[in-house]
């Protein structure tokens, strides 16, 4: 009895290819990312290196590629994608400023930080005071975005 590797009734797997413009720097430092995760939970392996983990996590975050699609071509299940896909993301969030730093940041330039939906958020009035006697810097605002489920 011979063993073949081929599918039954000579059907070919499916593979959609898209073009992703993505800077080295940007999948490093995603990959870097992955990388310290790993390395602080003392995790010896995962199924795929962290530069193609990134690589797929934004694919899926970036044109919107379905779990399933993504998890076929690489090889790995859908809740993988997917688990990787939430962990980068707290992996970025981990990174980002906090609210009250930033807002703090903003008010102790003399600027306000205006949403995209038209939302104003006032600086915090604890501000520390500037120092008279210099030129005061143009008025600061930050766009920031946001996001519905």
């Amino acid at each position: 009895m011979t063993k073949t590797k081929e599918r039954a009734e000579d059907t070919r797997p499916l593979v959609y290819q898209c073009r992703l413009p993505l800077s080295m720097r940007t999948v490093n430092h995603h990959a870097d990312l992955l990388r310290r995760r790993l390395k602080a939970i003392r995790s010896r392996w995962r199924i795929l290196p962290p530069g193609r983990i990134a690589v797929i996590v934004l694919a899926v975050l970036r044109h919107d590629q379905r779990l399933a699609d993504m998890a076929g071509g690489n090889n790995v299940s859908e809740s993988t994608v997917r688990r990787w896909r939430d962990e980068l993301i707290a992996l970025l969030a981990a990174q980002a400023p906090r609210l009250d730093r930033a807002l703090k940041k903003v008010a102790k330039r003399g600027g306000e930080v205006v949403l995209i939906d038209g939302t104003r958020i006032p600086p915090p009035s604890a501000a520390p005071e500037r120092p008279t006697g210099g030129t005061t810097p143009a008025n600061t605002t930050i766009t920031a975005c946001t996001s519905s489920p």
